[in-house]
């Protein structure tokens, strides 16, 4: 209702601006036809043989609206400079705005003030900058958390390679020193080949090929090739499946529950249980491990799927720690399968994962091929 009463004023100054320019374009024609008229009588009258009443009508006319018009071409001429000048006064703060933007500048911000289609364009500049700015953060933090995750290993592999040059090392001091280069070495190659599938996911140039198969067949697959970790642990594994047979990508499918299992087994200690449960409702098919293992804080649960993200690094710090990749890499093969990953813990108690996928919904599928390999 506002701003109806804005518009409806606006418009009432509007007419009346109108108005006075007719009433000014009037008065100002009678002034030059009341000047014509004084002139020219004053001219015929000093004449010996003055033109008739009628020839001097029609003179004191031509003149008359020729000189009008003359007047009108001037003062329209120096009014439209006048508003194109206003007119790209208006636009400065955003010409400036996006040439700051262009030089990466992404911190800036217009006036909106002004309720008209300035107002609009001064929005969208500032929603671009926003966003460009959070863009530009990701980039950089994305940037820095690489380069400490590889650089972490570099400088293990750097101070032991030069540990190795002493000669009066013990044979078994040495092989223990390249035991840790060897697995340094390891995680390096892992870090880089989960940011090579993660940016082939991102960016769907993975290939995505969606097909009919058991599931619960897979995922019993799965638990058994990782049956030396668990059983090393004498961690009890209760598995219970459902038949379950699912139109999707068999080998993306694999790293979901490959990484799912081999977190629960890794965080969870001696003697822990791990709870593997898989049950079909209608159309789709739910997912769920739960394991006795360290927990996850409140604080943390928002960022587990963060790229580089680890809860508790104190705790996670270590040979076989992750590159934090991992669970980014499921979510986006999950968002893939139209589906959904959620993620419930408890510090000290454990962790629960849920993942729901739908059992007949074909996604799109894209042409390039990518390597498919474990989280």
């Amino acid at each position: 209702m506002r701003n109806e009463g804005r518009r409806t004023r606006r418009l009432t100054r509007e007419q009346l601006g109108i108005l006075g320019v007719i009433l000014g374009v009037m008065l100002g024609a009678t002034v030059i036809f009341t000047i014509v008229y004084f002139i020219t009588g004053a001219i015929f009258s000093s004449t010996s043989h003055p033109p008739s009443p009628l020839a001097i009508q029609i003179i004191n006319t031509v003149i008359g609206f020729f000189l009008c018009f003359t007047t009108l071409a001037i003062i329209g001429r120096i009014t439209g400079e006048k508003q194109r000048a206003s007119r790209m006064g208006i636009f400065i703060p955003i010409i400036e705005a996006m040439n700051k933007i262009a030089k990466g500048d992404f911190s800036v911000q217009i006036d909106e003030s002004d309720e008209s289609i300035i107002h609009e364009l001064a929005k969208s500049v500032n929603t671009m900058a926003t966003e460009l700015n959070q863009m530009e953060q990701m980039r950089q933090e994305f940037i820095s958390n690489v380069s400490h995750e590889i650089q972490s290993p570099i400088t293990s592999i750097r101070g032991f390679a030069q540990a190795l040059q002493n000669n009066h090392m013990s044979a078994e001091d040495r092989n223990h020193y390249l035991s840790i280069i060897e697995t340094e070495s390891t995680r390096i190659s892992r870090i880089t080949e989960n940011l090579l599938k993660l940016a082939t996911l991102e960016a769907d140039n993975v290939k995505f090929d969606p097909k009919p198969y058991s599931l619960d067949k897979q995922i019993r697959t799965l638990i058994l090739a990782c049956e030396p970790q668990w059983m090393g642990k004498h961690i009890d594994v209760d598995v219970s499946l459902d038949d379950v047979t699912i139109l999707a990508d068999e080998d993306l499918t694999s790293q979901v529950w490959m990484n799912l299992i081999s977190n629960s087994i890794k965080f969870t200690p001696e003697s822990g249980k791990i709870t593997i449960d898989m049950r079909q409702q209608v159309n789709r098919v739910i997912f769920k491990i739960a394991d006795t293992g360290i927990g996850i804080s409140e604080t943390d649960l928002a960022h587990v799927f963060e790229r580089f993200f680890k809860a508790d690094k104190s705790r996670t710090r270590g040979n076989n720690s992750g590159s934090g990749l991992g669970l980014s890499i499921v979510q986006k093969i999950v968002d893939m399968h139209h589906g959904t990953i959620t993620v419930e813990s408890k510090v000290g108690v454990g962790t629960t994962f849920v993942v729901s996928l739908p059992l007949a919904e074909s996604p799109k599928s894209v042409p390039v091929e990518a390597e498919a390999s474990a989280a």
